[in-house]
């Protein structure tokens, strides 16, 4: 019970910060960002002391930790793998446009005789 408070209560510092936002007007336009990155900060803030929020901040860390282990791959081997997927791409397209030009053959000239002036 005492979590769906904090979250309705971060929810509402959201909220706030829009509705600030909206309220200043005829402020400077970084004041009125500042109002609603606040908002969204308190409010960020009050979510994390809840049970949710604190298993989204595990979360988080934990993904963090995965990326760290992750082996990204080199300059060379990230352009040797789009010239291959590039290569691909133009022999389908070649092959596509020529099993498209095949058969508008066969069936324009060969079959229906509608042939081309």
């Amino acid at each position: 019970m005492m979590d769906n408070i904090k979250l309705i209560f971060a929810m509402a510092l959201v909220v706030a910060g829009v509705w600030g936002y909206y309220l200043l007007d005829d402020a400077v336009i970084v004041l009125r960002v500042l109002v609603v990155a606040g908002g969204v900060v308190a409010g960020f803030v009050v979510s994390t002391f809840t049970e949710p929020g604190q298993r989204a901040v595990r979360f988080t860390r934990e993904a963090l930790v995965e990326v760290r282990k992750v082996v990204w791959p080199s300059r060379k081997e990230t352009m040797q793998t789009t010239a291959a997927v590039f290569a691909f791409v133009v022999a389908m397209a070649l092959f596509l446009w020529l099993t498209d030009k095949s058969l508008e053959w066969v069936l324009y000239d060969l079959i229906l005789g509608w042939k081309k002036t």
